[in-house]
């Protein structure tokens, strides 16, 4: 299940994105890398989002240009880039069709029932470093 292409999601600005001055709000870019990163680890994992044991340790967001209502969708890729003991840190941009609107990182740790970092599940590694070339 290589991927040869940055795993993409489509996702639609909606009018309650937006701020005063009618452009996306700062704070719901980190919705659109959410909502990336979890279709993500669905299709990845092949496993609903909601059984995946997962904290984000770390996120930050590098703005380049604001969205609006006329971009329509933004398209998000994700890309894992590393695998650690018990921590899985991503990148993510954001683009509209005037190019990219932002940049992103994450780092996912996963945890016991407790909220307690534990080795990430060797079937999640296994089907991470298959989708993902160059792991």
């Amino acid at each position: 299940m290589s991927q040869t292409e940055p795993f993409t999601t489509e996702i639609a600005v909606r009018y309650r994105d937006l701020d005063p001055e009618n452009h996306v709000n700062n704070a719901v870019y980190g919705t659109y890398i959410e909502q990336a990163r979890l279709t993500y680890l669905d299709h990845v994992l092949e496993k609903a989002a909601d059984d995946s044991r997962v904290v984000i340790a770390h996120l930050s967001i590098d703005y380049q240009r604001p969205v609006t209502l006329s971009d329509e969708s933004v398209a998000v890729t994700v890309r894992t880039t590393e695998l650690n003991d018990s921590s899985i840190p991503m990148e993510f941009e954001l683009r509209t069709s005037d190019g990219i609107a932002a940049t992103g990182e994450s780092v996912m740790v996963t945890v016991d029932e407790d909220g307690d970092p534990r080795p990430i599940p060797s079937a999640w590694r296994d089907r991470i470093t298959s989708f993902e070339p160059a792991l």
